[in-house]
């Protein structure tokens, strides 16, 4: 199949082969470490902090903030990203250790996320004025913003959180100030040479992806530009660094139910029912 896929001037057309687009040549930009990868989204690209950010149209600012998975980027948030650009200047991030961001061998935790929403949140001011801040999160990525809410409150204005992560199970998670749900040996495991990489390269085959996506959706019928996309960026050298965090709970923090406790933005929440990642 064909898939078309933006770069920051023209479409770059992915021609897969055996379904992994991997094999195929295309128009591409350059990512962290001279890996060489497509853009996600059109539009304007921003660098700030070895972070990358996709920023398109006018108007009131909207952050966009994708979820947590093996091949997770902005080209998750691509269908918001290209309908509120009528109305919105809208900022989609590559979070830290995905997309086009810095995906260095370093510690990936609940601290390093919010952070870079907090440097985004800085760009967003410099370029829209000091006003509130809307922003849209999915799954994991919700606790990530609403921890940037509530430590600096007046900077962020409405708030949607997609399937958020956190509210499942009979025990609120309470924990300490900061905690999270990192089992230290899981990663030790998971990380260990030489079978991380091969171990990330199973994970991430392109039926796997294929697979998982059809879960998430609840359907056979996929967006085949996002499986496209994510089979490409798994193939990143360092791709496996964050998602190894993620597999051993680094990433999920133990004190979530405080943290959205605290909220004092007006909160929009959706679940979904029909995949199986509900939450």
């Amino acid at each position: 199949m064909t898939t078309q896929l933006p770069t920051d001037k023209r479409p770059v057309t992915v021609g897969a082969t055996d379904g992994d687009p991997t094999r195929s040549t295309a128009t591409t930009a350059h990512a962290p470490g001279g890996h060489v990868l497509p853009p996600a989204l059109d539009g304007e690209r921003i660098s700030f902090g070895g972070l990358n950010c996709y920023v398109t149209g006018s108007g009131p600012p909207l952050v966009l903030v994708h979820s947590i998975n093996a091949v997770p980027s902005a080209a998750e948030v691509r269908p918001l990203y290209e309908h509120y650009s009528a109305t919105r200047t809208v900022f989609a991030i590559d979070l830290p250790g995905f997309g086009l961001s810095d995906r260095s061998d370093r510690r990936y935790d609940p601290r390093l996320m919010t952070d870079a929403l907090h440097a985004l949140a800085e760009q967003v001011r410099k370029r829209c004025g000091d006003v509130p801040i809307d922003a849209l999160a999915a799954s994991l990525g919700c606790e990530f913003l609403a921890r940037a809410a509530v430590e600096q409150p007046t900077r962020w204005g409405r708030l949607a959180f997609v399937s958020p992560t956190g509210l499942s199970g009979s025990t609120p998670r309470r924990g300490p100030a900061g905690s999270t749900r990192a089992m230290p040996w899981l990663y030790a495991l998971l990380a260990g040479k030489p079978w991380s990489q091969a171990l990330y390269r199973a994970l991430t085959r392109p039926a796997v992806i294929r697979y998982f996506l059809q879960r998430t959706w609840g359907s056979k019928s996929i967006d085949d530009t996002l499986w496209a996309y994510d089979v490409l960026t798994a193939r990143h050298p360092d791709a496996r660094h964050a998602p190894l965090h993620f597999l051993s709970g680094a990433l999920f923090s133990n004190d979530i139910h405080s943290i959205y406790e605290a909220l004092s933005q007006p909160v929009w929440m959706s679940h979904g029912v029909r995949g199986d990642f509900t939450d």
